[in-house]
Formats: C-alpha cells, sequence, structure tokens
C-alpha cells in the first residue's frame, strides 16, 4: 500500500467523498437520511437530542510524528462520544469534516478513515456527513457527535448537591504518562533517526493515549442499577481542572482524597521512571477519557457493584473550599494546571 500514491487531487471533492463513504452501513433506526443528500435527517422519536462537536488540530491536539493516522482516526471519533456519555446520551450519529494539505495521499486519508469506521462499528454509530476542504500546511479535524437520551435524563456539571459521592471510572494519569514517553522517544528519534524507539513495557500508558475508548459501559451500569448521576462531565483535561468545573457549576466545595484517586500500576510504574509524581499526573494529565461524576449517598450500594468506579471524596458546601486531603494528611487547595490548547 505504501507504495502506491494516488493524488487526492485526482478524485475532486465529490469523487473523494464517495470515496471515503461508499462502504457506510447505517446501524441506527433514528437515521433517516445518512450521506449522499444535502443534509442528513434523524429522528429520534420522542427522545431528546445531544449534540457535541470537536476540533482537533495537528501540532496543537495531535502530533503525526508518533500517532498513526489509523489510531488518529479513532480516537477523533472516540473523543466526542465520550462528551456524548457524559450527558448520560447514548451517541448514534456522527459528522467529520477535514482540512488536508497535499502532503496527505488518498492512501493515507483511508488508513484514518480505517480508525473512523472500525469506532463507528465498536460504538455503533453512524457516519451521517462531513466536508473535505484543502488546507494550507496542516491536518484539521471537525466532529461533531450527535446522541440520544429519554426525556430529562441527560446529565449536567451544575446540578450537584451538597453531601453526594463524587466518583470517577477507570483509572487517571495514563494518557500523559504515555505523551511523556512518546515526546521523549520523539526527541531522540530527531536528534538521531537511526535509533528505534525505546517503547518496552509501557504498552498500557502509550495505548491510553494513542487509542483511548468512551465508557460507555458506565452509562449502561447506570441504566442497569437505576443510578442517574447528580452531575457528569468527562476527564479530558486533569482531574482537577474537571472537579473545578463541576463545584464553579453546582456552587459547591469538595473534599478529595489523594489516596482514592484510582491510578493503575503501569502508571504508577512509568511515572517513577521519569521521577514524576503519579497523583500529579492524574490531577493535571488530561486525555484519560474517563467519567467524573456525583450521585447521592443513597446510591452507594448500588455503586460498589461496579469494581470499574472509585468514590474519591464528596461535595461540600462553598464556603468549605476545594481541598485535596494527601496520604500524608495534610489539606491543600484544587488549583488547574490542566491542559488548555489556548496557552
Amino acid at each position: 500500500m505504501a507504495d502506491h500514491r494516488t493524488e487526492i487531487s485526482s478524485l475532486g471533492e465529490f469523487g473523494l467523498i464517495e470515496h471515503l463513504t461508499k462502504n457506510i452501513e447505517l446501524r441506527n433506526a433514528s437515521t433517516i437520511v445518512g450521506v449522499g443528500d444535502d443534509a442528513a435527517v434523524i429522528d429520534h422519536f420522542g427522545k431528546q437530542t445531544v449534540i457535541t462537536t470537536d476540533l482537533l488540530i495537528e501540532n496543537i491536539h495531535f502530533d503525526l510524528i508518533y500517532t498513526p493516522l489509523k489510531h488518529l482516526g479513532y480516537k477523533s471519533v472516540v473523543v466526542n462520544l465520550s462528551d456524548v456519555y457524559a450527558m448520560n446520551a447514548t451517541p448514534t450519529q456522527i459528522t467529520m469534516s477535514l482540512g488536508i494539505s497535499n502532503r496527505f495521499s488518498l492512501e493515507a486519508l483511508d488508513e484514518f478513515y480505517e480508525g473512523v469506521y472500525a469506532a463507528c462499528e465498536k460504538y455503533s454509530i453512524d457516519l451521517v456527513g462531513g466536508d473535505t476542504s484543502s488546507s494550507q500546511k496542516g491536518f484539521i479535524i471537525s466532529v461533531t457527535a450527535i446522541g440520544e437520551v429519554e426525556p430529562d435524563k441527560f446529565v449536567q456539571r451544575s446540578t450537584a448537591k451538597k453531601g453526594d459521592l463524587l466518583c470517577c471510572s477507570g483509572d487517571l494519569g495514563a494518557a500523559y504518562i504515555g505523551l511523556v514517553f512518546l515526546e521523549r522517544e520523539k526527541k531522540i528519534f530527531l536528534e538521531n533517526p537511526n535509533i528505534r524507539p525505546d517503547l518496552e513495557g509501557e504498552k498500557y500508558v502509550i495505548g491510553r493515549m494513542l487509542k483511548p475508548e468512551a465508557r460507555k459501559d458506565i452509562v449502561e451500569f447506570f441504566e442497569k442499577a437505576q443510578i442517574v448521576p447528580t452531575s457528569m462531565m468527562d476527564i479530558s483535561d486533569g482531574l482537577s481542572s474537571e472537579i473545578l468545573h463541576i463545584c464553579k457549576q453546582s456552587h459547591l466545595g469538595v473534599v478529595l482524597y489523594e489516596e482514592k484517586i484510582p491510578i493503575a500500576e503501569e502508571t504508577r510504574n512509568a511515572a517513577f521512571k521519569f521521577e514524576l509524581d503519579p497523583t500529579m499526573s492524574a490531577m493535571n494529565g488530561g486525555e484519560d477519557y474517563e467519567l467524573i461524576f456525583t450521585v447521592a449517598q443513597s446510591d452507594y450500594d448500588k455503586l460498589v457493584l461496579n469494581e470499574q468506579i472509585s468514590v474519591i471524596g464528596y461535595m461540600t458546601e462553598s464556603e468549605k473550599g476545594k481541598k485535596i486531603y494527601t496520604k500524608g494528611g495534610n489539606q491543600f487547595d484544587i488549583i488547574a494546571q490542566g491542559w488548555n490548547s489556548l496557552k
């Protein structure tokens, strides 16, 4: 495949869209009209519609030196689906628009779309539209995700209550440590292109960076266990930043316990190699795409049935501030030093 290069310009815009979308299969009854008309038609049969959109720009949000195009296609879908799940909703459709420079061949785009379609299949969603344009140099990706939710079962950031338990899914800090590894290997490679990357033993953290998953399973668990979180969001900018969003929008304070923050053994070991603090990686790293949410204390007995969920603190009145209690018994204010692409 790598030997043959097809220039994108040889197809023209409509030819390109036809090429990239020729094998689409529709998976959702709510998709009435998909790709191929002036607009898609979606009917959610009495459910409420959730819409979210994301822009990913080369060298700001991703680096093609160490990001395979297939992984990038997959991740660009997943990060949007994560926002739909964070509303306690089920994603059903996406649109995807690309800005592409002429350094990308048709084969490279096919590879990117392989990842897009793999994500669509895994999460049972339909690609129903988008646009392609030429870009002067970088690769630009814009994805919009659409989902459905039972009337008024959606969950916002602003509705936590005093006394609620603060919980998160999965484990945190892995994607940040994965990024640190990849950046190190990139630096070594740029200095000496003959040196092979040494990613031995770091498959877990690198996988969490390059191929994250959205927590569909947690939202399905809520439905089955009849839990409706009182507030929720996904962790894209780091735990501290997301906690502060919930506090600010719900007008509450929080107590967070360092020892309760879930960090995988692989993440701890990798952090120590870099002399990084695993807790700081979880607090400020971002891109884990786990869910952070609050629930009423009365739901605690249901929560403990799911080992993918950790209770990490509780919500207080706002006068009490936003505190983290360390393993050593000290307390500090939670401050956000997370990822900010506008720096």
